[in-house]
């Protein structure tokens, strides 16, 4: 069974763990953005908590930033080491309570096909039979919406505006990130679980 630490050296650094700690084979699916603020789909194919191969359709430059949304692991950040013409390989910026926590997601992930783990599915997602609402932007800016779906976890709306991947928005009164454009809009997740009254409303 593969077991993961992160445990930091005398000196305070991590690079001794860094060492120690081989890159798993997850192939969780994600989106990320470059520093131009275009979105792109992407699969992370292998990862450690302190760098991740992602497989891509667009070529970053060495140096640029990367930040991403990654199916079970959530937002990751760092910057590009090495570019090839499907995938780069990015070094993580996180500090050593966030690369701890890496640690153990990929050691779930690693494992959990050898462990029998049921798959870590998404909360169950309700259609919106009062589908109408809007959502608002920190500064203040407001947009009408459709809500396709949703659940305790997260929503798609239909809209006509596509704010910038990773902007906070609040929807009705629940506050949630954009993770995801698709054609009819976006796609929301929200900061916290809600409660079931707060999404009761729309279904």
């Amino acid at each position: 069974m593969l077991t993961a630490s992160t445990t930091t050296n005398h000196n305070g650094s991590s690079n001794a763990a860094e060492r120690d700690f081989s890159r798993v084979t997850v192939s969780v699916q994600g989106r990320f953005m470059r520093a131009d603020h275009s979105e792109h789909d992407c699969v992370v194919d292998t990862m450690s908590p302190f760098d991740a191969v992602v497989s891509c359709s667009t070529r970053p430059e060495v140096g640029e930033r990367i930040v991403a949304y990654l199916d079970y692991i959530g937002r990751i950040e760092g910057t590009v080491t090495q570019a090839g013409l499907r995938n780069f390989t990015m070094k993580l910026n996180a500090t050593d309570r966030k690369r701890d926590k890496l640690s153990a997601q990929l050691t779930w992930l690693a494992n959990k096909h050898e462990l029998g783990l049921p798959e870590d599915r998404r909360h169950e997602r309700l259609t919106a039979n009062n589908p109408a609402s809007e959502i608002r932007l920190d500064d203040g800016r407001r947009y009408p919406c459709r809500i396709i779906d949703l659940s305790v976890s997260g929503a798609a709306i239909e809209i006509d505006v596509r704010p910038a991947f990773g902007t906070m928005v609040v929807l009705g009164n629940m506050r949630g990130r954009v993770v995801r454009h698709f054609q009819e809009g976006i796609a929301l997740e929200f900061t916290t679980i809600q409660p079931e009254e707060a999404i009761s409303q729309y279904t």
